[in-house]
């Protein structure tokens, strides 16, 4: 799996414009996710956009699949590689694994609200 790919994801993991005014939960809206890795075979970094919604991580052409709790707790997946940490007010970080040509790699993600 291309390490661009995970950045999809990550975090999520999340997307670089105005949080929407109808948020449904404390963690929706854009968020810059900035990907590291200190493992395998990866890309070195990679960053991504992603949106919350409702909960509900999402990118544009990305096989994404995720959620962050009302308490802020990550968990996403895509195509065989998670992620997991933890956003307080505008920001979070947590951990990624995944492969990468069968090889696996994992690392550190961090996330700004946009």
């Amino acid at each position: 799996m291309r390490f661009a790919r995970i950045a999809a994801f990550c975090a999520a993991s999340i997307v670089a414009f105005a949080a929407p005014a109808f948020a449904q939960t404390p963690y929706d809206g854009n968020w810059q996710v900035t990907i590291v890795t200190k493992s395998g075979t990866c890309e070195p970094t990679a960053s991504s956009l992603l949106t919350v919604a409702d909960g509900k991580i999402t990118a544009p052409g990305a096989n994404v699949s995720g959620t962050i709790g009302s308490g802020g707790l990550v968990k996403v997946s895509i195509n065989g590689a998670y992620a997991n940490g933890q956003l307080s007010g505008n920001a979070g970080s947590g951990k990624w694994n995944g492969a990468s040509a069968g090889i696996p790699c994992s690392g550190r993600w961090e996330a700004s609200r946009q």
